[in-house]
């Protein structure tokens, strides 16, 4: 397995672990909801389906947003390298390993710190479509594109 292949597996991972996560809660809370509508009456019982209802909705949004991230993940093929940046790529520049995918927490893969980053942020807009040795700027910070991945 290749360093980026290793640097896609680990964030197809972490994206998944977040899928999981949000499913337990929702399915923990579905579980309370209905506990709870066995052994209680009156107006406290009502305000706290409706609290349990609303937290639910934000979990289900933020599920989706997970579940969207996953699905731009699965359309990456970390075995292709392209001569110049796409989605998917990994990058050098500076020293510094930028993987164009999605914003993304930072890693550390044997002992190399990696950024993620979406192709819409600034430093992605700039990285996009370019080639090893293509130089920009970007709020005073000169970049210089040592590799692609």
């Amino acid at each position: 397995m290749t360093f980026k292949q290793k640097i896609y597996q680990y964030y197809v991972q972490l994206v998944q672990d977040r899928i999981d996560v949000f499913r337990d809660m929702i399915v923990a809370l579905t579980e309370d909801s209905k506990n709870d509508a066995k052994g209680s009456a009156g107006d406290k019982h009502e305000t706290a389906l409706s609290m349990m209802h609303i937290e639910q909705e934000k979990l289900n949004n933020k599920l989706r947003e997970v579940v969207a991230q996953k699905a731009i993940l699965d359309k990456i093929d970390s075995s292709k390298i392209a001569g110049t940046i796409v989605v998917g790529s990994l990058v050098k520049a500076n020293g510094i390993y930028l993987y164009l995918s999605l914003a993304l927490p930072k890693i550390s893969i044997e002992g190399v710190n990696v950024i993620a980053l979406s192709p819409q942020s600034p430093l992605g807009n700039k990285l996009m479509g370019n080639a090893v040795g293509f130089t920009f700027e970007i709020n005073n910070t000169k970049y210089l594109i040592e590799e692609i991945a």
